[in-house]
């Protein structure tokens, strides 16, 4: 596992952690200056909630039927608003909220989740890999893009185009998050392969995945193969060095890379 803040001083709002059979990574998203919303801010509740669904994702015992993934992050998420719904308005658009990806062995198989732009990849020995994502948000955020990037940040058109972008945010038609609703759980991408086609698996935050997705460095096999050759803190060193190049803002970045799928 590699995790790298955005800036050393600010918090990372990312969050991964992984038990003997299940692996999760939170990606936290909030508008700065909401704490007069939620006094927590947007890495206590990745935190929060990564913890509470890695918990949950542990068996209770070898006769307990598995619990759908679903169930588990939608409990996790009602868990995470019942710790600040007497203090905090978790309602409100702007109020903290993540993408989700988590892997979870069940016998011969291994299950995935992605909820929001997180995601999940699956190296596969006899064929490309497997990518699991969430495209909705990535989506509707590109017609918002012009005009975020044209407005002054931090004023207050900047602040009305996030606040009319987030207002998409789990209904139909828009994008879904892991938030203050549990019902979102069930908008999530869920899936399973056997464990015996695959090599590894590796769970990556939207700011890890740039190196594919936004600068186009290389593809998904060359980053499972940068992952077995030189691990998680090499895919997020180039995509720094790529950040400074473009002078784009960096973001939070975090990693988790899972093999020997087939011997715990």
């Amino acid at each position: 596992m590699t995790s790298v803040a955005k800036r050393a001083d600010r918090a990372n709002e990312d969050f991964t952690a992984a038990g003997p059979a299940a692996a999760v990574l939170i990606d936290g998203a909030g508008i700065p200056g909401a704490e007069s919303i939620c006094r927590h801010g947007v890495a206590w509740y990745a935190h929060r909630l990564g913890g509470a669904l890695l918990s949950l994702l542990a068996p209770v015992s070898p006769l307990s039927p598995a619990r759908s993934l679903t169930a588990l992050l939608a409990e996790a998420i009602e868990q995470v608003t019942g710790d600040h719904r007497d203090t905090c308005d978790v309602a409100d658009p702007i109020s903290p909220s993540a993408t989700v990806a988590v892997l979870r062995l069940s016998d011969d198989l291994l299950e995935y989740l992605v909820l929001g732009d997180s995601l999940v990849v699956l190296d596969r020995a006899d064929e490309a890999p497997l990518v699991v994502s969430d495209p909705r948000e990535v989506l509707i955020s590109r017609s918002y893009e012009p005009a975020i990037e044209a407005a002054v940040k931090g004023s207050d058109e900047y602040h009305g185009l996030l606040r009319d972008l987030r207002a998409h945010r789990n209904r139909p038609g828009g994008f879904w998050v892991a938030k203050n609703d549990p019902r979102a759980a069930d908008e999530a991408i869920t899936g399973s392969r056997p464990i015996s086609e695959l090599t590894a698996a590796v769970l990556l935050s939207n700011g890890a995945g740039r190196i594919v997705d936004r600068f186009r460095l290389t593809d998904w096999p060359e980053v499972m193969a940068v992952l077995a050759s030189s691990g998680p803190a090499e895919i997020i060193r180039r995509v720094r060095r790529a950040e400074a190049r473009h002078a784009v803002a960096s973001d939070d970045a975090t990693i988790t890379y899972c093999t020997h799928l087939g011997e715990v």
